[in-house]
């Protein structure tokens, strides 16, 4: 009886984070930047009151997830911190964006995970519906083209795009010095 306690008592701590989790899908609708970020940063998640996550944005270990100053995460984004993901200043993460940082090991048999941290750098634009796998690094003021899967790290001022992303050129700025400014209100 006693060997079952550590694992109903991790069951239950299991299901309240999922319970969570709900919680704050359910959060993501309110179309209130300052209600949804007052829940985010209780849930752990390192945001300034200057980044703002958009409408229905989801998450894994919210506790996980670091966020710098002036970002926007876009509507429908999903964004895992089970590995660790840091999101740097004034990066523009467009809608329906997937950033993993856990991924199961197919080769494995027990089907078991493996966790990788992503690191997201200043100046970066991610473009809709991209998906960046875990373990990446994207440099400094690189850009991730509209459907791209990110499988690789990318470096600073590139432009990468395709199924697997691969470089397309060379992003002409190279000393960005921009403000994204403020989101729209009910987004």
């Amino acid at each position: 009886m006693l060997k079952l306690l550590p694992k109903v008592l991790n069951r239950l701590k299991t299901i309240l984070e999922e319970f969570w989790l709900l919680i704050l899908r359910i959060v993501g609708f309110i179309p209130i930047h300052t209600i949804r970020k007052i829940f985010y940063i209780l849930s752990g998640i390192n945001l300034p009151f200057d980044s703002t996550i958009h409408l229905e944005a989801n998450f894994f270990k919210p506790s996980g997830i670091t966020i710098g100053h002036d970002t926007i995460i876009g509507y429908r984004s999903f964004l895992d911190g089970r590995g660790k993901l840091a999101i740097g200043s004034h990066v523009d993460i467009a809608s329906e964006v997937l950033i993993y940082t856990d991924e199961h090991n197919v080769n494995s048999a027990d089907f078991g995970n493996s966790f990788a941290p992503v690191k997201i750098s200043d100046y970066v634009f991610i473009g809709p519906r991209a998906i960046i796998l875990p373990g990446v690094t994207i440099g400094r003021g690189a850009v991730v083209a509209a459907g791209a899967v990110v499988t690789k790290s990318i470096p600073d001022f590139e432009i990468w795009g395709g199924v697997p992303a691969k470089k397309i050129s060379l992003r002409r700025v190279t000393n960005p010095d921009y403000l994204l400014g403020r989101a729209m209100w009910f987004q």
